[in-house]
């Protein structure tokens, strides 16, 4: 059976745009006849079928964008969900939001379903099950069919499209250098799975910071939590995990967490074992959200910049859409971190 050809693959075989071949397709006089007969006889050729992603971005505008996100509760995605909302809606746009809840299937489903008919693209950060089994199909599918996506914060490197990221190595390196210069010598990170992109690249902010201080890394001090301890129902879990952290390492003056509620956590197990914050101990946490703001002591945090990320990725995928091209050009825009200094430091 001959493999489905797709409008980018028509493009690329003619030297032609994606557009251009959209419009030859639909006997559009924009285009010359000549070119329409070439595109028309190489789509039935291989037996070309359009489907609905590409009509329901060529055929009719929506002014739509889609947004996916792997989880509603955190501080960091409503702040991007924010800085989207408010670029879409100055320029004429209207966002729908679905919610992958860290599940690879629900992000394709999610994604199938915006995309037949109901958007224009796509801004989306990738859910956790969909980083543990590397499986991108759905977005190679989308992107192949014209659809343009923006993705955020979580973004692998295999997907050509446009990204916005903050530096989180750079980030957690100051992070991790602010608790060494303030005078720990013993300073533990709570991170996620090396699978999880962001955690990755935190934890080796963290490992830079000790190198460059002439430090030894010290595996009793990396903790690297599964994902099902986030759920409400396993905190309990995750705080006995972070507990045992300690208590393997009655040394302990310097946590660097890869979240806030790591951190937060982290400074609840401290205290629980009558340690002061912040002349024992002292805590840093990646994104500030509510939780840090209002914690006792007040958290230090690494500031994300969630709403001018999503700002940013609003623009890069209006501009797409409204100004297409027939070289496609993809940025990966970097946002500077920085340190918010509250109580839990010196």
């Amino acid at each position: 059976m001959r493999k489905k050809i797709t409008l980018k693959q028509i493009a690329k075989e003619l030297d032609v745009s994606i557009s251009t071949v959209s419009k030859a397709l639909r006997n559009s006089i924009e285009i010359s006849e000549d070119t329409r007969e070439k595109v028309q006889a190489f789509a039935k050729l291989y037996n070309y079928r359009p489907n609905n992603i590409a009509l329901s971005l060529k055929n009719r505008k929506t002014k739509t964008i889609g947004v996916i996100i792997p989880e509603i509760v955190h501080h960091f995605f409503a702040k991007v969900i924010r800085g989207i909302e408010l670029v879409a809606n100055r320029r004429g746009y209207n966002v729908i939001v679905g919610l992958s809840n860290e599940s690879f299937d629900k992000e394709v489903i999610n994604m199938q379903m915006l995309a037949n008919g109901s958007i224009d693209g796509f801004i989306l950060s990738i859910s956790k099950e969909t980083l543990q089994q590397q499986d991108y199909h759905h977005f190679n599918e989308t992107i192949s069919q014209g659809m343009p996506i923006v993705m955020f914060d979580r973004v692998v490197n295999d997907i050509i499209c446009d990204k916005v990221i903050i530096d989180d190595m750079k980030g957690s390196k100051n992070a991790v250098n602010k608790l060494l210069n303030n005078g720990c010598k013993h300073v533990a990170i709570i991170t996620t799975k090396d699978y999880v992109s962001v955690g990755r690249l935190r934890t080796q902010g963290y490992l830079e910071a000790l190198e460059d201080h002439k430090m030894i890394p010290n595996s009793n001090l990396i903790l690297k939590v599964d994902d099902e301890l986030l759920s409400e129902d396993h905190l309990d879990s995750l705080e006995d995990e972070i507990e045992g952290l300690f208590k393997r390492n009655k040394n302990i003056d310097g946590i660097f967490a890869v979240n806030e509620l790591y951190a937060i956590i982290a400074m609840k197990v401290a205290r629980k074992l009558n340690m002061k914050i912040p002349d024992d101990i002292q805590v840093i946490g990646f994104t500030d959200g509510v939780l840090s703001k209002h914690a006792t002591p007040s958290l230090t945090t690494v500031s994300q910049h969630g709403q001018e990320m999503g700002e940013k990725a609003a623009d890069l995928l209006i501009d797409k859409l409204e100004h297409e091209e027939d070289e496609e050009r993809f940025q990966t825009v970097v946002i500077e971190t920085n340190l918010i200094e509250r109580e839990s430091t010196k």
